[in-house]
C-alpha cells in the first residue's frame, strides 16, 4: 500500500446502495463537516456547500453529486420555463430545429406537454382550455415529489375552488411554494396488460460546458396497479392515473416481488415483438433526443462547477403513437430499494457512476479531462459529447435531424455513429 492516500467520502444517505458501495472500495467515512474527497449529499447540503454566506472553498481533490443550481432543470416549472426558452432562442437564430408545422407545433422539439405555471398564466390557461372544452389537465405543486399533491381537472370551476382552498378568491400570485404547473395530461398513453406506465431513465452528466452525459442502461418502467380507465369518474383514482411507486404500493394489486417494475430491456424486446424494431428503434431515439435537448435547454444557466456532477432520474411516458413526452426530471431519484432486483439495479448504478467521475483507482481530480476509459462505463452508454459532436458535425449538413438511430448502442464501439446520431 506504498502511502496510497485513502479516499475519504461523506454521504448524507444512509442507503445501503450507496453506503455499501463505497465501503467495498475501501473507502473511510468522515462526516461532511470534514476533509472528504467524494460527497454524496442531499440537494439542501449542496445549497449550504455553495451558499455565498458559506467561506468553504473546495480543492481539487474533491467532487459533489449535484450542481449548484440543478433545480433550473429539476423544479417542475423551471424546467418548463428553460425548455420554452431554449426553443424561442433557436427560433429567433432561424435554427432548423425550431421548425414548425401549420398548426404553430414544433416539429422537432415538442417533448413536453402544454403546461401553464399558475397562478401567473392562469389568462392564458383559460384561453387554452377554452378551444378543447373537453381536455383533461394534470395539476402539479412546483417543489414537491412522490406524486404529492397532484390532482387532475377537466372543469375550469375545479380550479376555482382549487383557488379557493388556498385561501385566495383571485389569482394574484401567492409565495413561491403555492406555484403549480398544469400541463394538458396525455390521456392516450401506451397501455401494456390494460395498464398505464412510465419510465423512470438515469442520466448521468460530467459537464455542462461542454455538455457531457451518459444513459443507465438499467432503467425500469413503473406501472399502475389498476388498469387505465379515460372515463372522467376516474378522475381522482390515482392508483389509475399516477406510477409513483410511492402510491402504487398502497393499492390492493402491489405486487412486492416485481414491485409493479417491469426493465427498460424487457419493454424493448416486447416493443419490437408487438410493433417491430424500426418503430422501436425511433422511439429510443426520440427518447435520446428529448433528453440531450432538455439539458441543453439548461446548459447555459447552470452553474458548470467542475467539482459537480450529476444523476438525474428522468420521467418519460410514451403516447399510443409510440411520441415519448418528458413528465420531470429529478434530481435526487430514490435510492430506495423496493425489491431485491430493484437494489441490485441501483448499486450497480452507484458503482458505474463512481467508475465514471473518479479516474480509476484513484482520488478524484477536477483537472481531469472527464473521458473516462470505454471499460470503466460498466452499464452506461455514452449519450451525448459535445466536444465528440462538434468535431463530427462541423464536416456534415446538420440541417433537419438525422435518420441513424442508435438503439442501445454501447459507447465506444461506434463513436462517430453514436454522435452524429444522437445530434441531428
Amino acid at each position: 500500500m506504498s502511502g496510497k492516500k485513502v479516499l475519504k467520502y461523506a454521504c448524507d444517505l444512509d442507503k445501503s446502495v450507496t453506503v455499501t458501495n463505497f465501503e467495498r472500495r475501501g473507502w473511510t467515512c468522515v462526516g461532511n463537516d470534514e476533509d472528504w474527497n467524494f460527497y454524496w449529499a442531499t440537494v439542501q447540503s449542496v445549497r449550504n456547500l455553495f451558499s455565498v454566506d458559506n467561506s468553504y472553498r473546495m480543492t481539487d481533490d474533491q467532487v459533489v453529486n449535484h450542481f449548484p443550481n440543478h433545480y433550473e432543470l429539476t423544479r417542475k416549472d423551471l424546467m418548463v420555463k428553460n425548455i420554452k426558452r431554449f426553443r424561442r432562442d433557436l427560433e429567433k437564430e432561424g435554427n432548423p430545429l425550431a421548425e414548425k408545422d401549420e398548426t404553430g407545433r414544433y416539429i422537432h422539439l415538442d417533448f413536453i406537454p402544454v403546461t401553464f405555471m399558475l397562478p401567473a398564466d392562469y389568462n392564458l390557461f383559460v384561453e387554452e382550455f377554452r378551444k378543447n372544452p373537453s381536455s383533461t389537465w394534470i395539476m402539479k405543486p412546483c417543489g414537491k415529489a412522490r406524486g404529492i399533491g397532484i390532482f387532475l381537472i377537466n372543469k375550469l370551476s375545479q380550479l376555482k375552488k382549487w383557488s379557493r382552498d388556498s385561501k385566495t378568491n383571485t389569482f394574484t400570485a401567492p409565495s413561491a411554494k403555492d406555484t403549480y404547473v398544469i400541463s394538458r395530461y396525455i390521456d392516450n398513453p401506451l397501455l401494456i396488460g390494460g395498464k398505464k406506465f412510465d419510465l423512470r431513465l438515469y442520466v448521468l452528466v460530467t459537464s455542462y460546458r461542454p455538455l457531457k452525459c451518459y444513459m443507465f442502461r438499467l432503467g425500469f418502467c413503473r406501472f399502475c396497479t389498476v388498469k387505465y380507465n379515460a372515463s372522467t369518474t376516474e378522475l381522482d383514482n390515482m392508483f389509475v392515473h399516477l406510477t409513483n411507486v410511492s402510491i402504487q404500493k398502497h393499492g390492493d394489486d402491489y405486487n412486492q416481488v416485481h414491485g409493479g417494475k417491469w426493465t427498460v430491456h424487457n419493454l424493448k424486446v416486447f416493443l419490437e415483438g408487438t410493433r417491430g424494431k424500426e418503430v422501436t428503434d425511433k422511439l429510443f431515439d426520440d427518447m435520446h433526443w428529448c433528453i440531450v435537448n432538455s439539458l441543453k435547454a439548461v446548459s447555459g444557466v447552470i452553474a458548470n462547477d467542475r467539482h459537480c456532477f450529476e444523476v438525474y432520474g428522468y420521467d418519460i411516458i410514451i403516447d399510443d403513437n409510440l411520441k415519448p413526452w418528458l413528465i420531470e426530471v429529478n434530481a435526487s431519484p430514490s435510492l430506495t430499494s423496493t425489491t431485491s432486483s430493484d437494489r441490485i439495479m441501483k448499486y450497480k448504478m452507484i458503482n458505474d457512476t463512481i467508475n465514471v467521475v473518479i479516474p480509476p483507482g484513484e482520488l478524484p481530480d477536477v483537472r481531469w479531462n472527464k473521458v473516462p476509459a470505454k471499460e470503466s462505463l460498466g452499464n452506461y452508454d455514452l449519450l451525448y459529447d459535445e466536444d465528440l459532436a462538434q468535431t463530427d458535425i462541423l464536416a456534415q449538413d446538420v440541417k433537419g435531424r438525422l435518420t441513424t438511430t442508435i438503439p442501445g448502442s454501447r459507447a465506444g464501439k461506434d463513436r462517430q455513429r453514436l454522435a452524429q446520431a444522437t445530434w441531428k
